[in-house]
This record gives structure tokens, sequence and C-alpha cells, in this order.
């Protein structure tokens, strides 16, 4: 072949090579994200009181003897484990009352010794005829009151260096301090309040509840509950608590909600909403963008939390309301539904799962 033909096929031998390349390197179509969320119960038919995150648990946490406080060790917000020191007193009189009793202790041992040798001594002397016997039975008595005694001071020894260790305030379980009510310098009383701890574990919602609303709630009965920073993401809840009397002041009710298997996504201090059914037979509710139709049967794509694929299930619907349309049948309260962009979805198609803000939502986490 000849140069000049070798220099006209360089240019298609480039052409066919970047293309290979571009080919071998073009990036596969990644999975689509999919906007879900779970069915609500309809709106028309419940309601919803604002309310926080609270935890089951809040001891009010206090000195068991009084004093000064010289050093606060934690502050509200942070996290504690249990037994760490939270803030402690003047030590000073409460180890004088601790040398005191150590000194007591010894001089009860000192006349525990001297009543046993002056026991002994006189029931020799008796045993010879010497003295009366009587007069041993003094010594008895004295040699019984001085054990008496030593254990009397052994007891107020134990007192005393428990006091010593009441100096220092601790956390009886681990948790988070949400509130302060004492401040270095500050003089408290035995059982006055300093801190106030959320222990770790259940979480509850607090509500209050008008008058006219107190009467259709009832202790275990199940709620749902939405967190502010997750809207459309629904928790389970129960009722625990239910005030039997109205604050003077606002006329409401208190009442606590406690979390199921909230995990550790509930904070406390979380706004939340509390939605209560009117009724026992309140339906679930979709958005309108969830649905769809073919040969007049409505479906909605159901995502499989472990899968993250596509479901299309049938449902039977009702009146169509402004913005969602209530499911009498085909779904449940802890299905995830496609609310976005259902037109483009196909039957097993695997997607990526998001909230309204885009957030990726992890559906097994949730299970």
């Amino acid at each position: 072949m000849s140069r000049h033909a070798l220099y006209r096929l360089a240019p298609l031998c480039l052409a066919l090579s970047l293309a290979a390349c571009s080919d071998a390197q073009a990036p596969q179509p990644g999975i689509r994200p999919a906007m879900v969320a779970q069915p609500q119960l309809a709106a028309e038919q419940v309601d919803s009181y604002p309310g926080e995150v609270r935890a089951r648990l809040e001891p009010e946490l206090a000195f068991r003897i009084g004093g000064k406080i010289t050093r606060r060790l934690v502050e509200v917000g942070q996290r504690v484990d249990k037994d760490a020191p939270l803030a402690e007193l003047d030590p000073q009189d409460v180890r004088l009352q601790l040398d005191a009793s150590r000194a007591q202790l010894q001089s009860a041992e000192s006349n525990l010794q001297l009543a046993r040798a002056e026991r002994d001594r006189y029931r020799t002397l008796q045993q010879r005829g010497m003295i009366s016997k009587s007069q041993a039975d003094n010594a008895e008595n004295t040699y019984r009151a001085a054990e008496a005694r030593l254990r009397q001071v052994r007891a107020e020894l134990n007192v005393a260096d428990n006091q010593a260790g009441y100096a220092v305030l601790k956390a009886p379980q681990s948790g988070v301090i949400v509130q302060r009510r004492a401040e270095v310098g500050q003089v408290v009383a035995a059982g006055q309040t300093v801190f106030v701890l959320a222990a770790d574990g259940e979480r509850e919602v607090a509500i209050d509840l008008p008058e006219q609303a107190v009467g259709s709630l009832a202790i275990g009965q199940e709620v749902a509950v939405e967190l502010w920073s997750k809207p459309g993401e629904r928790l389970a809840g129960r009722v625990r608590e239910l005030s039997p009397a109205a604050d003077p002041r606002s006329r409401t009710y208190a009442a606590r909600v406690t979390l199921q298997a909230a995990g550790k996504q509930v904070e406390i201090g979380q706004s939340a909403r509390v939605f209560i059914a009117r009724n026992d037979d309140v339906p679930l509710a979709v958005p309108l963008s969830a649905l769809s139709a073919e040969k007049d049967q409505p479906y909605v794509w159901v995502v499989d939390p472990q899968t993250s694929t596509l479901k299309r299930t049938n449902v039977r619907v009702g009146a169509y309301g402004e913005k969602s349309v209530p499911v009498l049948e085909g779904l449940k309260a802890s299905d995830w539904v496609v609310v976005a962009g259902v037109q483009v979805l196909l039957d097993g198609q695997q997607v990526r799962p998001v909230d309204r803000q885009n957030r990726a939502v992890d559906l097994a986490a949730k299970e």
C-alpha cells in the first residue's frame, strides 16, 4: 500500500478507535429516583394537634444533702452516661463530719477494750469470791453498753461516709440534660432540683387537647405521629397518659403519646403532630398524583422495602378530593407508595426512594 493511501486511512482509523473507546466508557443508565410516601388517614376525618417529643422518663435530679454548689460539670443538651458526675457541693462540712465520726469510732473501740478487760477482771475476782455477783454483773453490763456504742458509732460513720459521697450529684441513668435549675455558688437544700434528665429509652409526644376533643381520646388508643422534620412519614403511636383535669390557665388537657419502634430517628425536643381519627373506620388516602388507571381500574405503585422494586397494586378508591383520594381497599398504612412521576414507571423496575426534600429514604430500616 502506498504512503498516500495510508495517510488517507489514518483519520478513519482514529475515528473508529475513538468511537470504540466512547462506547466502552459510556455510563450505564442510573436507577431513577422515586418520591415515596406512606398512605395517610383521610384528612377530612382526622384531627391533628401539635406536640413536642419528650422522654418517657424525665427524673428531676437533686442532691441528697444540702450545701453550696462549687462545680457544675455538664451543660443543657449534653449527653451523659450512667453514674457520670454532674455537679459537686462544697465538701468541707461533710469531711469534718466524717473526721468526727472516725474519731468517735476510735474512742468507742478503746472504750470497748477497756470494758472487756474490766469485765474479765471482775469475773476472775468473782470466781475467787473476792467481789459480789452484782459487781461482776455491773462490769458485764458496762461491756455490753460499750459494744452497743461501738455499733452505733460504726453506723454513724457509714452515714457520714455516704454523705461525703452525696456531695457529688451523679446521673442515675444515661440520657440528655434538658434543664438546669441551679447555678454554681447557689446554696441548695436536700431534694431541691438541680437538673432534669431526659432518660434514654422510650420517646413520647406531649400534646395539649382542647375541651371539645378530650372526650374522643382514650388511654391505649392508637394514633399516628408525624415529625415536622420528616413530612409525609407517619409513626405509630399509642395514648399512654391523659390528664383528668384541665390546666387552669390554658383550659387544655395534657396527653402523652408513646411512639412505637421510633428508634434513633426521634430526638428530644423535635416538633411533631399527632393525628387522631374521629372514628374507627377512617380510610387511608394517597395524593392524586400517586394514582393511575387502566381500563377503569385504578392502581398505585408500591415499593418493596427490601429490593426497592415497584409492584403495580390495584386499589379501590372513594370519592376524589381536592388533593387526595381515599383508598378503600388494596393498601396498608405501612406501604410505601410512589407519589410523583407515576406515568413512566414499570412493574418490577428498581428505583431509588426519596422523600419530598429529595433525601434518600432507607425503607428496609423503617420496617
